[in-house]
């Protein structure tokens, strides 16, 4: 990539729009810790087990996404559409959901924290088939 230099070959890449965060994926990039992409279209995309943690995608549309294995530890989801979304096996430890659409979403074996994971209202991980982490 352009702004990597061969002292710091090892570096993750800046990612600032979809475009960007698709090629580096594509480039077999999984680390995109603490990227912040909010109220972005994402829907259908393929992130299968991304490092996401701390990520920011407040309001994204990441409908029928194959999240499969994503580390979302500690990410904002608040307000973000998973409906339709494969998240077995996901990381959602300390993850914000609150107001998360969750319709249809697979969540089998995703772990959660039971003190630290916010759900939207009424949503219950125990049917969900998620596992609790602590």
């Amino acid at each position: 990539m352009a702004n990597r230099n061969m002292a710091n070959s090892n570096a993750t890449p800046v990612i600032e729009t979809v475009e960007a965060l698709l090629q580096a994926y594509a480039e077999g990039e999984r680390s995109f810790s603490g990227i912040s992409l909010g109220a972005v279209d994402l829907k259908g995309i393929d992130l299968k087990g991304a490092d996401l943690s701390y990520a920011d995608f407040s309001g994204a549309d990441l409908s029928q996404a194959n999240l499969r294995g994503v580390d979302f530890s500690y990410a904002i989801l608040r307000e973000a559409n998973l409906s339709n979304a494969d998240l077995r096996g996901a990381m959602l430890i300390g993850t914000d959901l609150q107001e998360a659409i969750l319709n249809a979403a697979d969540l089998k074996d995703a772990d959660y924290d039971p003190q630290e994971t916010r759900f939207p209202l009424g949503f219950d991980p125990s049917k969900a088939a998620m596992r609790r982490d602590r």
